[in-house]
């Protein structure tokens, strides 16, 4: 089992929902984040005034996938997610050793 930790663009969370249930990827948890990457933020105009953004809205969404399907669901995150401009965001590859559910105590099979 492997743990794809995906971070992306807000407006791409819907796109890439459909995407992973066309894969038929059960379930998924997504968090409202803030980051930045290599680009450290942007410069804005409020009221006038210049001030820094460095930290940026994002969406992280982790799903436990089996090996067998994570180049597929990787292919269609990055293309789904990918817009072409700097802050599309990153995809992270983890190994999952064990899961279990907790209301029945049963150690999960994928």
């Amino acid at each position: 089992m492997k743990l794809l930790k995906t971070i992306i663009r807000p407006n791409k969370l819907d796109e890439v929902k459909d995407a992973l249930t066309k894969l038929k990827v059960t379930g998924m948890t997504v968090t409202e984040v803030r980051g930045h990457g290599r680009q450290k933020g942007h410069k804005a105009i409020y009221r006038g005034t210049e001030y820094s953004v460095t930290l940026l809205p994002k969406i992280m969404v982790e799903i436990v996938i089996p090996d067998e399907i994570v180049d597929e669901v990787l292919k269609a995150i990055i293309e789904t997610a990918r817009t072409g401009e700097i802050g599309d965001g990153r995809v992270f590859v983890l190994p999952v050793e064990q899961g279990y559910n907790i209301r029945t105590g049963e150690k999960d099979v994928l």
